[in-house]
């Protein structure tokens, strides 16, 4: 399907990332869910009066990360919050719930009303920090079948950040990509190592070279490397954004608007 969020013409998406605070149960969990609230409206509104293309909700302070199956008390309160993000924000609203909570996520999105997911594990097992997480594909699009969230854009992640990909160091990051595209992913995503680190602009380029699905990049980008992925169809950029580049610290909108301008100088 159509990604929501794609500009007209040869120009790339930029979504800007909400790193939800601790949510309730998890070991960093030391504030009220209207707090939390609250504080990601905050950046929801800085975001929508910048003119981004997009924002995603992720509940990166839940670390350590269980391995899927969340608890209800996180689908629950991301489902609140992306619910009253997609309020304020007036483009469209993505979310992802880690680690590998897919199925989850896809839950949220129907609840909350928003327009697509990120996704690890859709195609090829692999090690993750939290262990072995099996591909998804299947099970994962059955149950949007079941949901009647057909309408919920899939962006799968290929060769993940934070991950070991040894077990499937046979299968290239082009073969991975047409899986992707084979199993039914809406677009895929190239990143670095680890958050943070940037994607090789070589990854981008074979990547787009192996598919016609849109292919972002979801790691790494900041406004010194910004024209590496001028070609790229999204960029998916939180760290760079943030008070002295990191992830874990509020949105700074100096740096959103200069990178931004970055952006615009090289479309």
């Amino acid at each position: 399907m159509p990604l929501p969020f794609l500009p007209d013409g040869p120009t790339c998406a930029v979504i800007g990332m909400l790193h939800v605070p601790a949510l309730p149960g998890t070991p960093r969990h030391d504030r009220s869910l209207v707090e939390i609230t609250d504080m990601v409206l905050e950046e929801a509104a800085i975001y929508a009066d910048s003119g981004v293309d997009a924002v995603m909700l992720e509940n990166m302070h839940d670390v350590p990360y269980l391995r899927g199956d969340v608890g209800p008390e996180i689908t629950a309160s991301m489902t609140s919050v992306a619910q009253q993000v997609g309020e304020v924000f007036p483009g469209p609203v993505g979310v992802q719930v880690l680690a590998g909570a897919n199925q989850e996520a896809l839950a949220v999105a129907l609840a909350a009303g928003l327009q697509f997911v990120r996704v690890e594990g859709f195609v090829f097992g692999h090690v993750a920090d939290e262990g072995w997480l099996d591909a998804s594909a299947g099970p994962l699009l059955r149950y949007r079948r079941q949901i009647g969230a057909d309408h919920v854009a899939v962006l799968a992640d290929i060769k993940k950040k934070h991950s070991s990909h040894a077990v499937t160091s046979d299968v290239s990051l082009a073969e991975t990509a047409q899986a992707a595209a084979f199993c039914g992913a809406d677009g895929v995503i190239v990143t670095g190592g680890s958050t943070g680190e940037a994607a090789q602009p070589d990854d981008l380029v074979t990547t787009q070279a192996a598919t016609s699905l849109p292919v972002l990049v979801g790691s790494g980008v900041n406004s010194d490397n910004v024209h590496d992925y001028r070609q790229a169809d999204g960029l998916i950029v939180g760290s760079s954004l943030k008070v002295g580049g990191e992830w874990d610290a509020a949105l700074d909108p100096e740096r959103l608007a200069a990178f931004l301008e970055k952006v615009a100088l090289n479309r």
